[in-house]
């Protein structure tokens, strides 16, 4: 059984997380140590809430030094996606630059943030095995990334934006896997047997 870790740095949904991985028959540890995060199989990074304050507490605990340079597969979830990329409009906030693509603001007709069900075009990718192109998964989210060279997964909304971005061994997701039913629990299983 691989050793799962969830970077817990105070601004993640991690127990909504470790639940998810808890239905997939995997313990995973919280922790923001990062001898326990470099002793890890699998990392998930997720995130809710403001960047500028979430990369002002990983600044603090020492993180930045340590994510971008893990060689484990790493997933980022919603904000801890935006967080890999360089940079992002919310309160002008420089990333993690994992990802080097910038975090913009919606400004579209529809209805901001964008929350709830949204299928996903998806590309050719291992994490994405046994998932139907346009799946539904669950989003909630005001800031999005542009479509990239990283993408493999896109989701419309007023405009289209990258749902999943894959580069080496980091891997992001816009949605909320964990709320997202079967098709998430599929991501997360295909992420842990990569």
């Amino acid at each position: 059984m691989s050793k799962v870790v969830i970077i817990d740095y105070g601004a993640g949904n991690v127990q909504s997380v470790k639940f998810a991985l808890e239905r997939l028959g995997v313990n995973a540890i919280l922790s923001d140590k990062p001898e326990i995060i470099n002793s890890a199989d699998k990392l998930i990074f997720p995130g809710v809430g403001e960047a500028r304050s979430a990369m002002e507490e990983i600044i603090r605990v020492g993180l930045d030094k340590i994510i971008p340079h893990v060689t484990q597969d790493c997933l980022g979830i919603c904000m801890g996606m935006q967080l890999m990329c360089n940079f992002s409009e919310e309160r002008n906030t420089k990333c993690l630059g994992i990802f080097k693509e910038d975090v913009k603001l919606f400004k579209v007709d529809e209805k901001v943030p964008h929350m709830g069900w949204n299928y996903v075009k998806k590309k050719e990718s291992k994490l994405l095995d046994g998932i139907e192109d346009f799946a539904s998964f669950y989003f909630v989210h005001s800031y999005y990334v542009p479509e990239n060279k990283f993408s493999i997964g896109s989701c419309d909304y007023g405009l289209t934006f990258s749902a999943i971005m894959e580069r080496d061994n980091f891997f992001g997701c816009q949605f909320h896997p964990e709320k997202s039913s079967k098709n998430g629990s599929k991501l997360l299983e295909n992420f842990l047997k990569l």
